[in-house]
């Protein structure tokens, strides 16, 4: 999972860069770029490590232009090497500049047809230079000196027929402008957003989230629509068309659950309010399976099933408190890599407060349970803390099955619900009772007024992935090249083959 954000300005677009990744941090902590350009010449900084770390006075000073783009990556696929942080860009044609969320489930075969067919060279593992370079050739093939709107949406189009999987993407092309685009299933999240200049021109945003746009003074238009591309000029002039064949709008089911900020509006649906009825229908659940329940108090693990958490107290009639302290230089366990680092940092970061536990039944809620590595470290800080009886719920379905469209659950053996039943997962976290959101009710959460949204992307919950081309062959392919210990080995690979990136704005 990552963050993108392109502006096209009328002054310097480094510091709104530099905000608006800030603002999507959440998204990734794994590394962060901005690439503006200037008098047909691209600046670019990126490097591994959070936006506050990567980007320094020198750096920002030297990323001049009322036109960029800026991304925060996690790492799904590939190493997590500086080499693979974003913007990626090729010189040909004209010059682009890419970023992109999601995961392309036809990379490889993408990279051989490219390197076979389009003479093109891949240098990273990243499916996001694929992605760059497959749209760069198509639009190559428009064979205009001057590209215009249409043969860039041609480009776009022809870029919807040869990828599959999930992708957002916002590419800049030197001297003309920013194109963003979703993929037709609409799988990951992308809007865009407006505001005058003080010449009265308008200025735009493209972003991940809503939030990022509200936090810059910019006014939310709408989400790009699945398989639509919106192409500004860098004048400031939009226009948009919807580039693929047969669109269907099915966002991502986790994005809700845990990824979004609560204050983000993704595809007309509050992520707020869904988490509030996650909470709602979750405590109905509760007292379906024990009316009589001896809850004494429900503590969240904070910061993601907070809102749930609220909700749910309120709906039992019990005490909410939190009884967890988190230390808030620590990043989100789920998206560190290594399963070590993870669990190592569940103390660093969170610590109880002993009377909020002391002599209680607890009702711990988290808004998912994926590895299980923090669901037992935190349900042994409460043991620790002294509560009575330690209950556990989870705001999502059990995930059984593997992300292929861009989130960290890449094999199934990770995944601690695979192939178990709930009161077992309840044992191997060391809960004395265990409830799960059922799909069903998780789904009627997310279901809003937007009459656009025709299903739900939630294979890591039922297995079924909406993009046909996902089969046992290519999850055991997957299992294989993207576990723990093979992206351990990938990155130790990497320190001890340095590799220098000749267009990054180096130390």
């Amino acid at each position: 999972m990552c963050g993108i954000v392109g502006i096209v300005s009328t002054s310097n677009v480094n510091q709104l860069l530099y905000d608006a990744l800030t603002v999507l941090q959440h998204r990734g902590q794994d590394a962060a770029g901005i690439v503006t350009f200037q008098d047909n010449r691209f600046y670019l900084r990126k490097d591994n490590g959070l936006v506050r770390d990567v980007f320094h006075t020198r750096h920002m000073r030297r990323l001049v232009g009322n036109v960029g783009i800026g991304h925060v990556r996690y790492p799904t696929a590939g190493s997590s090497s500086s080499a693979e942080a974003q913007p990626f860009y090729v010189n040909s044609p004209y010059g682009i500049t890419l970023a992109h969320n999601g995961n392309l489930t036809n990379a490889d075969e993408l990279s051989e047809d490219l390197f076979r067919t389009d003479l093109r060279h891949i240098n990273t593992n990243s499916d996001s230079e694929v992605l760059l370079n497959v749209f760069a050739h198509e639009l190559q093939k428009q064979g205009k000196l001057d590209p215009t709107k249409d043969e860039i949406f041609a480009a776009v189009r022809a870029v919807h027929k040869r990828c599959k999987g999930a992708y957002a993407v916002i590419a800049m092309i030197t001297g003309y402008g920013i194109v963003g685009f979703r993929d037709p299933n609409g799988i990951r999240p992308a809007c865009y957003g407006v505001r005058e200049s003080e010449n009265g021109q308008s200025e735009y945003m493209i972003a991940s989230e809503s939030v990022a746009l509200n936090a810059a003074g910019f006014s939310m238009v709408r989400d790009i629509a699945p398989g639509e591309a919106v192409y500004i000029e860098t004048d400031g002039t939009l226009y948009s068309e919807q580039c693929a064949e047969a669109p269907k709008l099915y966002p991502c089911l986790f994005e809700h659950v845990y990824f979004a900020r609560p204050d983000s509006i993704m595809d007309g649906v509050s992520v707020y309010k869904a988490r509030l009825r996650m909470g709602e229908v979750l405590a109905d659940k509760v007292l379906r399976e024990r009316p009589d329940h001896d809850i004494d108090v429900v503590i969240p693990i904070p910061d993601t099933s907070r809102t749930s958490a609220m909700q749910m107290a309120h709906q039992l009639g019990v005490k909410y408190r939190e009884g967890f302290i988190k230390n808030r230089y620590i990043g989100r366990t789920f998206i560190m890599p290594g399963q070590k680092m993870r669990k190592k940092s569940v103390r660093q970061k969170l610590n109880p407060i002993d009377l909020e536990f002391r002599d209680k039944n607890v009702m711990l809620v988290d808004d998912s349970i994926v590895r299980g590595t923090t669901c037992k470290e935190i349900v042994q800080m409460a043991r620790d803390a002294g509560a009575r009886n330690v209950y556990f719920a989870s705001a999502a379905p059990p995930v059984r099955y593997p992300n292929v469209y861009g989130i960290d659950m890449p094999t199934a053996s990770e995944l601690i619900a695979h192939g178990r039943e709930v009161d077992e997962v309840r044992d191997l976290i060391g809960a004395d009772w265990l409830v799960y959101q059922d799909l069903e009710d998780l789904i009627t959460c997310v279901n809003d007024v937007n009459e656009d949204i025709d299903g739900w992307e939630g294979s890591v919950f039922n297995g079924e992935y909406i993009t046909g081309d996902v089969d046992a062959d290519y999850l055991a392919r997957l299992e294989n090249s993207r576990n723990d210990e093979q992206r351990s080995g990938d990155q130790m690979a990497d320190d001890d083959n340095a590799i220098i990136d000749l267009h990054n704005d180096e130390d």
